[in-house]
């Protein structure tokens, strides 16, 4: 219906949710894995306990207790460790992460005293949280129910635990390394919020906005017919909607991923109000994922490297839930680059530098919006395959937004409101056109009537003109 901004996040998030997996299967495949991780703990203590055997095969429980068989589809999972060809030992990996989550009780083992030492056993690893009473895993808890003391064995499973694993590019699980003078593997071993998300329920994971994550669903009520737009402009959204459907089979395919890279980057371009953002919601209706809209404010630290670690754990996120990512006024970070006089400068200019390759390695679709599109960075504006300039509705289209937001509602106009002459004679975007809905509707409700007046509709438009600095006759 309009071209407003305002597309803004709604509580209809389960319009994008997997539907309903069934609850019984993906309980009892969760049952199986732990039931199945008990007895190679218990194996492993009592292997710990006991002399060393002199086939070093005989120390491996993963040798000895082969993991339960899931079913191959229904049960969340079961879905995560077919989809990663997961073996045993990433398998016990992950069961791991997940049960100080889903059972901790099982990983009471663990706090098994020394008492030649009155402390706990340093080979199990482990950490101790603030408020959860249970034993938290570290990577060396992990590689103890690997290998145990085979110095072999340890050599063997360290490629799980680099960063390079799909388990980690995945988002699954993750080893939070905050002291980087400490081993590696004093690291905890965690499951990240998404991958919990998607083993408890099926469902994406849509994550709460913070200064870790600047970025809030964008989505909104209004369907793709609703879109009032110049035909040259809905065919340039069109192309974005057809790559996002035939990528696979075009690269493919067709062998284009020899010559074009991956992804899709478009720049949104026009005054305030002319749908930039309404446009990229239902983008995302159209191609079936969810768009996050970022705030570049939240993302500029002034502590060097923050940027980077916030950029980079909202690109993984997107990467691997195929979001569509929306920068709003982009002008404000992607701007022109200044001359490295000082140290602020060149801690911008790296910031912006980290974004734009980023931006142009991100396999989704990407979508960047400015007001002023002069004041983009040449070198930047090369990098995309579309540039889209929203313009401020003509009349005919603007008298669209007019019936669109003011007839056949729950409301009435007034006999001497003109919506052609409001249409010929106010060159507003459609945004200013809700907002002045919303002016003359608050101005009815106190009256206790449903009557929207011309003398109401007038004064909205002056407020919405005086906004962009212009005056209105009369």
């Amino acid at each position: 219906m309009s071209s407003s901004k305002d597309a803004g996040p709604r509580a209809d998030a389960a319009r994008f949710a997997s539907p309903p997996e069934d609850l019984d299967a993906n309980a009892e495949c969760i049952r199986r894995e732990i039931d199945w991780f008990g007895k190679v703990l218990e194996l492993r203590m009592s292997l710990h306990a006991g002399e060393p055997g002199e086939d070093p095969q005989t120390q491996d429980p993963l040798r000895r207790l082969e993991p339960p068989e899931l079913p191959a589809a229904g049960a969340p999972y079961a879905d995560l460790i077919h989809r990663l060809s997961l073996e045993a030992a990433e398998r016990l990996l992950l069961v791991l992460g997940y049960i100080p989550h889903i059972e901790p009780a099982a990983l009471d083992p663990f706090f098994l005293q020394n008492r030649s030492l009155e402390r706990r056993f340093t080979e199990f690893g482990g950490l101790l949280g603030n408020s959860h009473s249970g034993f938290l895993p570290t990577g060396e808890t992990a590689m103890f129910l690997l290998a145990g003391e085979d110095l072999r064995a340890r050599l063997r499973y360290q490629h799980i635990f680099r960063p390079t694993h799909a388990l980690y590019t995945h988002n699954v699980l993750r080893l939070d390394h905050r002291h980087r003078d400490e081993p590696p593997l004093s690291s905890a071993l965690q499951l990240t919020a998404e991958a919990l998300e998607r083993l408890t329920t099926g469902r994406p994971y849509d994550p709460p906005f913070s200064s870790e994550f600047p970025a809030q669903r964008l989505t909104t009520l209004y369907e793709w017919q609703d879109l009032v737009l110049p035909p040259v402009v809905r065919e340039d959204l069109e192309d974005i909607v057809g790559w996002a459907r035939y990528e696979q089979v075009m690269m493919g395919e067709w062998g284009l991923e020899k010559r074009l890279k991956p992804g899709f980057r478009s720049l949104f371009f026009g005054p305030p109000g002319t749908g930039k953002t309404l446009s990229a919601a239902l983008l995302s209706k159209q191609i079936g994922c969810a768009a996050y809209r970022i705030d570049l404010s939240k993302v500029v630290s002034k502590y060097i490297g923050e940027t980077e670690k916030n950029l980079a754990s909202l690109f993984d996120h997107a990467e691997q839930q195929d979001w569509i990512l929306f920068f709003d006024e982009a002008d404000s970070l992607f701007g022109k680059r200044t001359e490295s006089r000082s140290a602020n400068d060149r801690a911008a200019n790296q910031q912006i530098s980290y974004l734009l390759q980023r931006i142009e390695d991100f396999p989704g679709v990407v979508i960047l919006a400015t007001n002023q599109r002069s004041h983009l960075d040449e070198a930047f504006a090369r990098r995309f395959q579309s540039m889209i300039y929203f313009p401020v509705p003509d009349a005919e289209l603007r008298l669209r937004l007019w019936r669109d937001n003011f007839e056949n509602k729950a409301y009435v106009l007034a006999p001497d409101v003109d919506l052609p002459a409001l249409a010929r004679d106010y060159e507003l975007a459609g945004g200013s056109i809700v907002n002045v809905l919303r002016y003359a509707c608050l101005k009815a409700a106190p009256r206790q009537t449903r009557e929207i007046r011309s003398r109401d509709i007038l004064r909205g438009i002056r407020k919405e003109m005086h906004k962009e600095g212009r005056l209105m006759d009369g």
